[in-house]
Order: C-alpha cells, then structure tokens, then sequence
C-alpha cells in the first residue's frame, strides 16, 4: 500500500542525489531554522486541516498526531530545512543570482 509515510521516505531520500561530497556539521542555522519550521508545522496546519484547505485519508495516515497534525506533514519540514540550502548551494555555484 502506498502510504504518505512512503511518499515521504522518497523526497527525503531523494535528498541522496543533491547531497554534497563532503558534508558539513548541521550549523545552528540549519537547526534554528527547523525548529521554525516545525513549531509553523505544528501551529498552522491543523488550522488548515481544520477549515478543510487539505485533507488526508486516514487510512493512509500512521494515526500519530501533534496537535491534531499528522507526524507525516513534519516530514514537509524537514525536507525543506535539507532541500532549499542544498538547492541554493547547487544552483548557486552556476547561477548567482546577485548578477541580475
């Protein structure tokens, strides 16, 4: 069956194709900034899932929740904490954007 949880273990390995050669420790950036993110996952979307903006099939879902989101929307989270600084620093050594 094709869960959220596996859609989501698949961006996130995805993350394998951009990873640098060498990887550098997590900075306190890199955290401050997921907790951010989180805290606004846990926040705001079971405000969204409230008013019906989204909606999930429960079966689908692994039934754990924090604050009435379920754990598989924190994965968005993460994703975009690893993804964005990698897409920025991959497309920045061809394209910088202060050039325009």
């Amino acid at each position: 069956m094709f869960t959220y949880l596996i859609l989501n273990l698949v961006f996130l390995l995805s993350l394998i194709l951009f990873l640098p050669k060498t990887l550098s420790k997590p900075t306190r950036v890199f955290w401050l900034t997921l907790a951010v993110l989180l805290v606004l996952t846990a926040v705001f979307d079971p405000i969204i899932i409230g008013l019906g903006v989204v909606g999930y099939d429960d079966s689908l879902l692994l039934g754990i929740k924090i604050l009435g989101a379920p754990i598989e929307d924190f994965f968005y989270a993460i994703y975009a904490a690893c993804a964005v600084p990698l897409l920025w620093n991959r497309l920045g050594e061809n394209h910088d954007v202060r050039k325009n």
